[in-house]
C-alpha cells in the first residue's frame, strides 16, 4: 500500500513540474496547438512559456486583497524632507505592509499639490479617489480600510524609505500580467481556415 502511495506522489509532482512549461506552435497542417509537451521537430512558430503556480502554492506573490486595492485605489504620499508627520505616515504605510508611491514635494510640484488638496501643507495622502491632508493615524487606517487594504498585522512589513527631494519613489513592481494570445485583455485572436 505504501508503495502505491509512493507511485501516486511521484507522479502528481512529475505533472506539477510539466505543467509549468507551456509550448505553442503550428504544424505542418497550419494548425495552432498549444501543449505542455514539446513540439514535434518540424513545427513553426513555436513559442514557449512558464506558468507560474498560484499565489497560494507559490508564497511570493501579493494577496488578492492588496492587488484589488491596489489595481482600484493605488496609495501616493507627498512629503518634505524633514517633516515629522511625514515620517509618521511613511512609518504608519510600511508598519501595515502597504506598497505605494511617495513624491518629495519640491517647489515645481507645489502647485499640483495645491490643486490636489486645496493647500501646499505636507503630508497628503491620496487613496484612489479620497485625499487627505495632514497625518491622523486613526484616519489613515480608516481610509485604507475604506479602499479594501488589508488590516495592519496581515501584510509583511515594508522598509520604504524617504526619496531625495524631487524624486518619486515608485512600489515595488507588481507581478508580471499573463501575456499571450490568450491572456486576458489580449487581443482576439483570428482563425484561419484553409
Amino acid at each position: 500500500m505504501t508503495r502505491i502511495g509512493a507511485v501516486l506522489v511521484l507522479a502528481l509532482a512529475a505533472g506539477a513540474v510539466a505543467a509549468q512549461q507551456l509550448y505553442r506552435w503550428t504544424d505542418e497542417k497550419g494548425r495552432l496547438n498549444v501543449s505542455d509537451t514539446p513540439p514535434p521537430p518540424g513545427a513553426r512558430d513555436v513559442h514557449q512559456w512558464r506558468v507560474t503556480a498560484s499565489s497560494a502554492a507559490e508564497g511570493g506573490s501579493e494577496p488578492y486583497a492588496l492587488r484589488q486595492a491596489r489595481k482600484e485605489s493605488p496609495v501616493t504620499l507627498y512629503t518634505a524632507a524633514d517633516c515629522e508627520p511625514c515620517n509618521d505616515a511613511r512609518k504608519l504605510l510600511n508598519s501595515r505592509g502597504i506598497p505605494f508611491k511617495e513624491v518629495s514635494v519640491t517647489e515645481k510640484e507645489v502647485n499640483d499639490l495645491v490643486k490636489l488638496a486645496g493647500s501646499a501643507s505636507v503630508p497628503v495622502i491620496v487613496v484612489g479617489s479620497a485625499t487627505q491632508k495632514g497625518f491622523e493615524e486613526r484616519t489613515y487606517h480608516g481610509i485604507l480600510d475604506a479602499a479594501g487594504y488589508p488590516k495592519a498585522g496581515i501584510l509583511p512589513r515594508r522598509s520604504q524609505a524617504e526619496p531625495k527631494p524631487g524624486a518619486e519613489v515608485k512600489p515595488a513592481p507588481e507581478e508580471e500580467a499573463p501575456r499571450g494570445p490568450y491572456a486576458p485583455g489580449a487581443p482576439p485572436q483570428r482563425l484561419q481556415r484553409k
